[in-house]
């Protein structure tokens, strides 16, 4: 028999979770969609069970109009958004391959991290944070240090920017690299077109525009890449098959992480190289239901709506909206914290008056900026304009002057622009 509940916390165990109610506005994550929370409560399955394996599938094929592919190999690796990067940088690049990187912000930098773990050569072309990398200029670099994988973010959350793709690819194919897109912070809300850009790899993650939990990353392969990663295939031992034969390239240098064992796990040859991360699936699952179901344009559409209007009624307090307006994320606005206002505790007040959560900045832009997201579940009307109204009351609060009202009202009308 248990002893009392009082006596079992006193003895430090604690009680059960109850977090506040809060409305996620700032960069990732955000609120999940009940169907997708719902999703995840269902029951476990074993891994190679007819009905799980047959959800793995469904997976792969809802994942590829999200993608924008036809690629076969469109599945998740198991973990945060990061799994995903680490996994595709990891299983193409071998130590002393040459890399460039698109650095305009944060993310780009991650990407420099990780490739340096790797022992890649790496190589930059890069664009101050609040603007993108012209093409032209990563043509001309592409064209200088003949890489062998070109990577780049398509949104950096950190700059609210979005980097143009269209072209890339065939830069990169006519040069004879393979091309890596990470779009963690865009796929769901903003069209990714992996086949019309040439993309080779890209992946996603589910905690922003999917309106999911963060802990699956949706990847896509090209066949290219695909051939590349299968060559530095290299079976553990425990689980060596007479049907799998190892690559004659390197080998890849992660176990978790290798691709190439991963597709064979989600292949019919169901390569036991880990346990699936089955209420994971079951979210991904979801969440692509979710936005299959509401149609990829009309998706498109609201998160572009819900940025305008976002945007439209910042400037309507007064406040200066950072970055270049051409190249803006539509779910992430970069906003200035006015001169003399306390950014933190701005951000304090709305999280314990409103119960509403806004972003703070990263590096050059720690404490010059807020960002605030309107992405997946919360690229919604009225979830927009109670951010704003709840902003609005915190700036007063500060002693910032600002017409009443205005944002709110501003916000409505750019809704329906």
């Amino acid at each position: 028999m248990l002893p009392p509940l009082d006596d079992l916390l006193a003895s430090g165990l604690f009680g059960e979770i109850d977090p506040p109610q809060r409305l996620l506005m700032g960069p990732g994550p955000v609120n999940a969609h009940p169907r997708v929370l719902r999703a995840m409560s269902a029951d476990l399955l074993g891994q190679f069970d007819p009905e799980m394996t047959g959800y793995m599938n469904q997976v792969m094929a809802l994942y590829r109009p999200i993608f924008g592919t036809q690629n076969p190999w469109t599945m998740l690796v198991d973990g945060t958004a990061r799994a995903g990067i680490e996994a595709a940088l990891v299983s193409l690049v071998a130590p002393g391959d040459t890399v460039l990187v698109v650095d305009f912000g944060r993310f780009g930098l991650l990407l420099t991290e990780i490739l340096g773990r790797i022992g890649a050569r790496i190589e930059t072309v890069e664009a101050p944070w609040g603007e993108v990398v012209p093409m032209d200029a990563i043509a001309a670099a592409i064209e200088r240090v003949q890489p062998s994988v070109v990577a780049t973010i398509h949104g950096d959350t950190s700059t609210t920017m979005a980097q143009p793709l269209d072209g890339l690819g065939a830069l990169c194919a006519a040069a004879g690299a393979l091309l890596y897109v990470d779009a963690t912070a865009t796929i769901g809300g903003m069209e990714l077109a992996a086949d019309r850009w040439g993309a080779d790899i890209v992946t996603g993650g589910l905690q922003k525009c999917l309106g999911g939990p963060s802990g699956s990353a949706p990847i896509t392969i090209s066949d290219p890449a695909a051939a590349l990663i299968q060559g530095r295939k290299h079976v553990e031992a425990g689980i060596r098959r007479d049907d799998i034969s190892d690559g004659a390239g390197p080998r890849i240098g992660s176990n978790y992480f290798d691709l190439a064992m991963i597709m064979d796990y989600w292949s019919d040859k169901r390569l036991n190289h880990h346990t699936e991360a089955t209420s994971m699936l079951y979210a991904a699952r979801e969440c692509a239901r979710i936005m299959l179901g509401e149609g990829l344009e009309a998706r498109y559409a609201r998160h572009e709506a819900a940025g305008r209007a976002m945007t439209a009624g910042l400037r309507a307090m007064g406040l200066t909206i950072f970055g270049d307006d051409a190249h803006r994320m539509t779910n992430v606005t970069g906003v200035f914290i006015p001169q003399g206002v306390d950014g933190e505790r701005v951000r304090t007040m709305m999280r314990n008056a409103f119960e509403i959560e806004i972003g703070t900045a990263f590096g050059p832009l720690q404490g010059r900026i807020w960002r605030i997201g309107a992405m997946g579940y919360n690229a919604m009307q009225h979830k927009v304009l109670i951010t704003l109204g709840a902003l609005e009351a915190c700036l007063r609060q500060e002693g910032f002057a600002l017409p009443a009202g205005e944002a709110v009202r501003v916000a409505m009308e750019a809704w329906d622009a």
